[in-house]
């Protein structure tokens, strides 16, 4: 029998972003730029790194309705802020991901509940220091973060989600494993949700906002719901994106489109907000100028996007399902506001992850089309 490793840590392809750390500025420098990332879970700190990468000073501002796994546990039992997004992103901003201390950070323990060392330290922190915003300066002091982590509230708050067929889900780790596409999301707590004014404020003050790539439903959106997270972005003078996820893994977006997700947004606070959407395709979608992969609304007899996003789970077939994208979706896209720019973003070798180099080179081109309007 294989013995199950009793130090573990949560796939976050470190070695992959690596490269970033010295790489030449595909663009002049960007210190004056800040930067701030909505999500959580695995994809935020995704967009955490490359934007550090760049020179943009960068923050966070996390979802907390997280109640799976460790954080779940440390919820339930401890009564404390779920830890478990905001130490993700605490460890993508490490200055040095080879430090012992950041590397033992994401330790997970096996023999303990799963539990990480990280979530422990935030929770311990939290009851000794007497708040969580003070646990996260600490944690970031003690790993040299290259930039801040906001949650977007402190208050204690659960997802209720309603799926495409009709039914409700309490939770969300019960919402992300639905075994149908999720439509709709809401924050309940036992009183009004008070926002965390300074994520707010970096909302607020960013040249550059960036949504994703991460979990549409109970990641990103979490956010979205949190009262004054919608009106910061709409008062920022800073330009907006979307990363849309490369393919699904779990329960919540099966089957949606790149043009569903970008509808999602809107549906949920983001109507009128976006400015950028990025897609990954392979292949050209028949851009107007296939060097920058910017696309313009165009009419043609090109086939409607097809979604399969009230198909369960048996007819469904694998574990990976791609984010499809069509010649149409674009054009739906870019009718409600946003331009959209498509590139071939994925790992040759994790076909979930997104290739950094090819991100870095995305985003950067953002900033440039941002220059020039």
């Amino acid at each position: 029998m294989t013995r199950q490793p009793p130090f573990t840590h949560d796939p976050s392809l470190t070695a992959q972003f690596m490269p970033l750390q010295s790489a030449e500025p595909v663009i002049e420098p960007v210190q004056s730029l800040r930067a701030v990332v909505i999500g959580g879970g695995t994809g935020a700190p995704v967009s955490i790194r490359t934007l550090l990468s760049m020179g943009f000073e960068t923050s966070a501002v996390v979802a907390m309705a997280d109640d799976g796994g460790s954080t779940g546990i440390l919820r339930e039992e401890a009564d404390v802020t779920p830890p478990g997004d905001v130490r993700k992103c605490i460890a993508a901003m490490a200055a040095d991901p080879t430090d012992p201390l950041t590397k033992a950070f994401k330790y997970r323990f096996a023999f303990a509940r799963n539990h990480t060392l990280g979530n422990l330290m935030l929770s311990a922190l939290e009851d000794a220091a007497g708040s969580f915003p003070e646990a996260i300066e600490i944690c970031e002091r003690l790993l040299h973060a290259r930039g801040k982590v906001y949650p977007s509230t402190l208050d204690r708050v659960s997802l209720v989600a309603r799926t495409r067929d009709g039914r409700y889900l309490e939770g969300q780790a019960v919402a992300c494993h639905s075994r149908t596409a999720l439509d709709l999301v809401q924050l309940r707590a036992k009183s009004e949700i008070v926002p965390y004014e300074p994520a707010l404020e970096a909302i607020r003050q960013a040249d550059l906002i960036v949504l994703g790539p991460g979990s549409l439903f109970t990641s990103i959106i979490p956010n979205l719901l949190v009262p004054g997270v919608v009106e910061a972005i709409a008062e920022s003078k800073g330009t907006t994106l979307f990363v849309c996820s490369l393919a699904d893994m779990q329960g919540e977006t099966w089957g949606l489109t790149a043009r569903e997700h970008v509808d999602a947004l809107m549906d949920h606070g983001m109507a009128g907000l976006l400015d950028y959407v990025l897609v990954h395709s392979k292949v050209p979608l028949r851009p107007d100028d296939l060097a920058n992969g910017i696309f313009s609304a165009a009419t043609g007899d090109e086939p409607e996007s097809t979604s399969t996003a009230n198909m369960g789970d048996l007819e469904l077939s694998g574990r990976v399902r791609p984010v499809r994208v069509t010649y149409n979706d674009i054009k739906h896209i870019q009718a409600a506001g946003p331009v959209v720019i498509v590139r071939d973003l994925v790992d040759p070798i994790r076909p979930t992850w997104h290739d950094p180099q090819a991100l870095r080179a995305a985003f950067s081109g953002v900033v440039r089309l941002c220059r020039l309007r």
